[in-house]
C-alpha cells in the first residue's frame, strides 16, 4: 500500500512538475504560433502552488523527492517575482506624480444586479487625485463629450482628457480614457483590426518633460456575458464568435491568447518609436508568464515588480484571481511606490504607481 501511494504522489509531482516548466515557456512562444504554453503559462500562479505544497509534503516525509518540484520552481524564480513581492518600498512621494490605471467594467452597468457603480468610483477616484488616470471599460450612455465633461467635473477639475470611444448606434458607447492634471499636447490611436480592443497614447508635459502615456485594453477571452452581448454588439460580423465557439473554452482561450499576442506586437511597435520617454498602462488581459505581457514589458520596467509589496493579484472576477493590470515605466523614471488598491467596485482592482524624473 506504501509503494502505491509513493508511485502515486511520485507521478501526480512528475506532472505538475513538468507543467510548471511548459508554463515558462509562455513568455517565449508566440500563440500564434503553438498556443499550448499559454494555457500553463495562465495557470502558473496555482502549478506554482501545487508544487509548493509538493515539495513540503515530501520535505515533511523526509524525502529527497522534494527537490523535483524545488529545482523546478528556482528554475523560474524570475516569474515568482513578478506575482510576489516580499520586501516593502521605502521611497517617500514627495515630489513624484502618481499614475493610476483602472478597468471600469462599464460601470457594472451590465452585471446580474445591473447597480451602477459609477458614483462611487468617481468618489473614490476624487479622493485619489491622480496626476494621470488610465481608464479602461469606460461606458457612456449619451453624449461622449457631455459624460468626459462630468467626468473631469467629478474628479474636481482641471483635468484634461483623452477619449477613445466605439459606439453600437444605440446612444451607447464603450471605451478607454486617460486623464491629465498636466497638459496634453499630443494624442493617437493605434488600431487592432478585427477586434474591439482599444489602446490609445496621449503625449504628457510634466513640468517641461514630455512622456507618452499608452492605455491599453487588449483582448479579452470573451467568457463572460457581458462580453458576449454589449462588446459583441461593437464588433464586425467577422469578429463575432459562433456560438459553439463560445461554449468552448480551449477555443476562446486560444483565440484570446492569440489576439493579444498580435496586439502586443503592435503596441510595442508604437512604444518602440515614441519620441519622448514612456509610461504603459492598462489591462492587458494577460499575465506576467505570458508572451504578451513580456513583449510589452521588453525594456520597460514594472512599477509592481520595483515598488509593490506582497501577491501582485489586480484581478478578483468570477475567474481565478490573477495579474493582468500593469504600470510599465521607461529608464527615465524611478518608480517610488505601488500600490493595489483592494477595492470592490469593479471586477479589478485599481492599481497606483508615484513616479519621479532620474536626474
Amino acid at each position: 500500500m506504501k509503494k502505491i501511494a509513493y508511485r502515486a504522489l511520485l507521478a501526480v509531482n512528475i506532472l505538475f512538475a513538468a507543467s510548471l516548466l511548459i508554463s515558462y515557456l509562455a513568455v517565449h512562444v508566440s500563440p500564434d504560433k503553438f498556443a499550448l504554453p499559454a494555457f500553463f503559462g495562465l495557470a502558473y500562479p496555482y502549478l506554482l502552488l501545487v508544487n509548493i505544497l509538493l515539495a513540503l509534503t515530501w520535505a515533511v516525509l523526509l524525502k529527497f523527492e522534494a527537490l523535483i518540484s524545488v529545482v523546478v520552481i528556482a528554475a523560474g524564480i524570475t516569474h515568482l517575482t513578478n506575482y510576489l513581492k516580499i520586501s516593502r518600498s521605502t521611497g517617500k512621494k514627495e515630489g513624484t506624480f502618481k499614475v493610476m490605471s483602472y478597468n471600469l467594467r462599464l460601470f457594472n452597468n451590465f452585471e446580474s444586479q445591473n447597480i451602477s457603480s459609477e458614483k462611487k468610483v468617481l468618489s473614490f477616484l476624487k479622493v485619489q487625485k491622480p496626476d494621470i488616470l488610465c481608464l479602461q471599460e469606460f461606458y457612456v450612455n449619451g453624449d461622449p463629450a457631455l459624460k468626459d465633461s462630468s467626468v473631469k467635473s467629478a474628479l474636481g477639475g482641471g483635468y484634461y482628457s483623452h477619449m477613445k470611444m466605439i459606439g453600437n448606434g444605440k446612444n451607447r458607447y464603450y471605451g478607454i480614457a486617460t486623464y491629465s492634471k498636466y497638459p496634453i499636447v499630443g494624442k493617437g490611436e493605434i488600431i487592432h483590426t478585427g477586434s474591439s480592443s482599444l489602446s490609445i497614447y496621449t503625449d504628457i508635459v510634466i513640468k517641461k518633460d514630455t512622456f507618452r502615456v499608452f492605455n491599453n485594453h487588449l483582448q479579452s477571452f470573451r467568457l463572460r456575458s457581458i462580453e458576449k452581448s454589449f462588446l459583441e454588439e461593437m464588433t464586425t460580423p467577422d469578429d463575432k464568435e459562433t456560438l459553439d465557439e463560445v461554449k468552448n473554452l480551449s477555443v476562446s482561450l486560444k483565440k484570446g491568447f492569440v489576439r493579444r499576442a498580435r496586439q502586443a506586437q503592435t503596441v510595442k511597435a508604437q512604444v518602440n518609436s515614441s519620441p519622448y520617454p514612456v509610461i504603459v498602462a492598462g489591462d492587458f488581459n494577460d499575465t506576467p508568464v505570458s508572451y504578451s505581457y513580456r513583449k510589452i514589458r521588453k525594456g520597460l520596467n514594472d512599477s509592481f515588480v520595483s515598488s509593490g509589496y506582497g501577491a501582485g493579484f489586480t484581478y478578483r472576477g468570477n475567474y481565478p484571481p490573477n495579474r493582468i493590470d500593469y504600470i510599465l515605466y521607461d529608464n527615465a523614471l524611478e518608480c517610488r511606490i505601488f500600490n493595489i488598491i483592494r477595492i470592490r467596485y469593479s471586477d479589478h482592482y485599481p492599481i497606483a504607481a508615484y513616479f519621479i524624473k532620474k536626474p
